[in-house]
């Protein structure tokens, strides 16, 4: 009977936070993530041992894991969650109230009732740390200290570790006492995290893959220019291209994985998916056995459209004397899981996981044969975004493949040894994200970005050779670090994030390391931010009655004036999920109704649409009560009546959009918005 033999690969990395002039962590998520995802999505595996899994361990991220567990590393926002709140100056209190509420608010903050308690007191002083430290006592500031860090504990200890479950249980109150146990349970979590790879990987559950070092844009690395192959015309700067740089990113990564785990990778998970014929080249020179891309390359690459019937295979890259293993992940698939079911529930997104797979895979298993399903995705910021932190949805998921008779989990190198290759003679040049490299490079800041990082590598090559080993090693790993892909993640246009200003001024440290340690004075350039542009505020609050005609026109310039608006930052947050379906909310009330107005980016085809409140769910296409008209613009009437809703009473709601019981957008992504019904919102 053939078999569908299931690839997941979970791609595990965050960049080098760490400032290596000052030693210090600039940003705290490797901490967080090693909290929250590390240890637990390998753990998991114990209750389900027929399911194998390929893990992609990016080395930068195990240097900082394995920092921060033998403790030597200096992290000012762990320092400030364990002092005293009392002792703590102004600058440390505002430091806390600016980062401690970096969270998913829907799962993480609002899981606890006082962490969420703490949150709405933030929101309302306007998320202005000078304003909020003034109503935020030392009992508060205590509280937001523990609250913040035990909300990334993973699952695994917030149900069986007894001292973290007194900790979530006393809620609020918390002492210097449990501050410290707080970061004693970190310190024991985080030293967990490598040993279960290592034990996983010696059972031979999991398969160990890597990526580049630093997790650069190989393709950049060795040509720059190759950009201009993927998306011709896009405005460039001037040519960066150090093959050697790659051979040394991928290299010292495979060296690096075989000491601490005690096997060379066979796997490869080129950076961002990124992939072109020089780079597979050196990777197959340097060792590794198989790499892997997404679809969107492979259908470029074949001039066709990437359906199942490419998609569910392998494939040999071979030119001259270098030939590789490859697979390209389903994207569709892979992003349901990183984007769409979270907002579903853990049975119904597993059964629709499993239904589309075999659904894909029928004509290929009709024909007799095995197919290969490769599912390859972030393995942790995913997670912040389910309900407890996706463990109900993965135990769904991993259960009926257990219990499935067509279907096998298996590691990428087990199925790769069951699958006859298909030949490739060339790759397209391309990423994960639309098969180009438009993310890193094309844009303003990127280019900037690029300009400054070979004037540094120009200049290394320059002074180098006259330097001490130690001078030239620090000043070589300055610019290994400078070369990684997430510093132009954040520049450009495509992405937002609250910690742009961290990774800009972190990129230009590192080059300004390269500088110093060359025995330089750093250009004055780099003193300066790369940044263009600042993100706009987004919301602007109701500020009178509303009449509009619902008719999805926008009647007259005046209908809608006076209304709340909220702007959705339709750039894409920190995982490049799927670009948001609504633009612009606009919001409103008169005496009775409530009044929504939604414009779209694009043509929105959807068959579900709710708006949500904290006390119910109303569908709004097939209420008969609710007035609603979709042409230009989508226009809604909600009497007061069928929200529940009293004269002066606050409504908290977002709007919910779905497509044949698939997810599509919420708005506003986290949180509520917030409007006052009746004759007081006139005057509010």
């Amino acid at each position: 009977m053939p078999r569908i033999h299931l690839c997941f690969v979970w791609h595990m990395h965050q960049p080098l936070y760490k400032d290596l002039a000052t030693g210090q962590y600039r940003l705290p998520w490797t901490r967080m993530h090693a909290l929250k995802d590390y240890y637990g999505m390998v753990k998991i595996l114990e209750e389900f041992p027929d399911i194998h899994q390929t893990f992609n361990l990016v080395p930068s991220l195990v240097l900082q894991i394995a920092e921060y567990a033998s403790g030597k590393a200096a992290d000012p926002f762990l320092e400030c969650a364990t002092m005293p709140a009392q002792d703590l100056s102004e600058a440390q209190q505002e430091f806390a109230l600016l980062y401690f509420f970096q969270a998913n608010a829907s799962r993480l903050i609002y899981r606890y009732p006082r962490y969420g308690e703490l949150y709405d007191a933030w929101r309302k002083s306007g998320q202005n740390p000078q304003r909020a430290r003034r109503v935020f006592s030392p009992r508060d500031i205590r509280d937001l200290q523990v609250l913040s860090q035990l909300a990334w504990f993973d699952e695994e200890f917030q149900d069986h570790d007894v001292e973290v479950q007194n900790l979530r249980a006393k809620e609020r109150g918390y002492s210097l006492d449990d501050q410290a146990v707080m970061a004693r349970k970190q310190i024991e979590i985080i030293n967990r995290v490598l040993p279960v790879y290592k034990e996983f990987a010696g059972r031979g559950q999991i398969e160990l893959s890597t990526s580049p070092f630093y997790h650069p844009i190989l393709p950049l690395i060795c040509d720059s220019n190759i950009a201009g192959v993927s998306h011709p015309y896009v405005p460039l700067p001037n040519r960066f291209a150090y093959p050697h740089d790659a051979r040394w990113q991928l290299k010292s990564a495979r060296e690096f994985i075989e000491r601490e785990f005690g096997f060379a990778p066979a796997g490869l998970w080129p950076s961002e998916g990124s992939v072109s014929d020089e780079t597979l080249a050196i990777a197959a020179e340097m060792g590794f056995e198989w790499a892997a891309s997404d679809n969107a390359v492979l259908g470029q690459t074949l001039h066709k459209t990437a359906g199942p019937d490419l998609t569910y295979r392998s494939y040999l890259w071979k030119q001259q004397d270098r030939q590789i293993r490859m697979i390209f992940r389903d994207h569709f698939l892979s992003d349901l899981i990183g984007f769409v079911y979270s907002k579903m529930g853990a049975a119904e997104a597993a059964e629709h996981f499993l239904d589309r797979i075999r659904t894909n895979s029928q004509a290929e298993a009709g024909s007799g044969g095995d197919v290969l399903v490769p599912i390859i995705l972030d393995g942790e910021n995913a997670w912040e975004y389910y309900y407890l932190n996706g463990r109900p949805f993965l135990r769904e998921l991993y259960s009926r493949i257990s219990q499935s008779r067509d279907m096998a989990a298996l590691t990428v190198s087990e199925a790769l040894r069951a699958d006859e290759p298909r030949v490739l003679d060339r790759i397209h040049p391309g990423s994960w994200i639309n098969a180009n490299f438009d993310v890193w490079i094309g844009a303003e800041e990127d280019n900037r970005a690029w300009e400054y990082l070979l004037r540094a590598r120009q200049k290394y090559d320059e002074a180098a050779p006259g330097l001490s080993e130690d001078d030239r090693r620090l000043a070589h790993e300055e610019l290994m670090i400078a070369e990684g892909s997430d510093w132009c993640w954040w520049y450009g246009p495509e992405h937002q994030s609250d910690n742009r200003r961290e990774f800009d001024q972190l990129y230009r440290e590192h080059l300004s390391g390269v500088y110093r340690a060359l025995k330089l004075q750093p250009p004055e350039e780099l003193a300066r931010s790369i940044l263009t542009a600042e993100d706009h505020n987004k919301h602007d609050p109701p500020a009178s009655f509303i009449h509009p005609v619902i008719d999805g026109e926008v009647t007259s310039y005046f209908e809608w004036m006076g209304a709340g608006h909220f702007r959705v930052d339709t750039r894409s947050g920190a995982m490049h999920g799927e670009r948001a379906v609504v633009r612009d909310l606009y919001y409103g009330v008169d005496k009775s109704n409530l009044y929504l107005r939604m414009d779209f980016d694009r043509t929105a085809a959807f068959t579900g649409m709710e708006l949500r409140t904290e006390k119910k769910i109303i569908s709004l296409l097939d209420n008969p009560d609710v007035e609603l008209a979709k042409r230009k613009i989508l226009e809604v009437r909600v009497p007061f009546s069928v929200v529940e809703a009293s004269i002066d009473q606050v409504i908290k709601f977002h709007i919910a959009l779905a497509n044949d019981g698939i997810p599509l957008d919420v708005v506003p992504a986290e949180g509520w918005i917030e409007v006052l019904c009746g004759e007081s919102a006139e005057h509010a």
